[in-house]
């Protein structure tokens, strides 16, 4: 399978790209990694970069790494078409004190828009 995952900083995104690693090891999916902007989140895109390149390294993976300038989930969506993606894969989504879950901007638009399958990691 042919991943995308976008991170735009926020510990959501790291913890979702620890569980991607972790699927890409047991299935051999293809990833690449998207970083986003994120207004929400103080890491640079650099910092968030460095992290994503480590976590590789620790993981033994060889991913491309890629950055998306602006609106983060139009411009996730719009590379996951161009690029042949099966599958869009996001951290994001608290969860209230009623239990409800409570989406990010980013990945509403990711999740109302996508064209291709998504998931979203809490």
């Amino acid at each position: 399978m042919n991943v995308l995952l976008g991170i735009g900083g926020s510990e959501d995104s790291f913890r979702a790209l620890e569980k991607a690693l972790d699927r890409v090891v047991e299935a051999g999916d293809t990833l690449t990694v998207a970083v986003v902007e994120n207004p929400a989140s103080a890491p640079t895109p650099g910092d968030i970069e460095a992290r994503v390149s480590s976590a590789l390294d620790d993981a033994g993976i060889d991913a491309e790494i890629v950055r998306l300038e602006g609106h983060a989930g139009s411009r996730l969506t719009e590379y996951a078409e161009q690029g042949g993606f099966d599958r869009i894969v996001l951290g994001g989504g608290e969860t209230s004190p009623l239990g409800k879950v409570q989406l990010g901007s980013i990945a509403e638009f990711v999740l109302l828009n996508a064209t291709v399958s998504v998931t979203l990691i809490r």
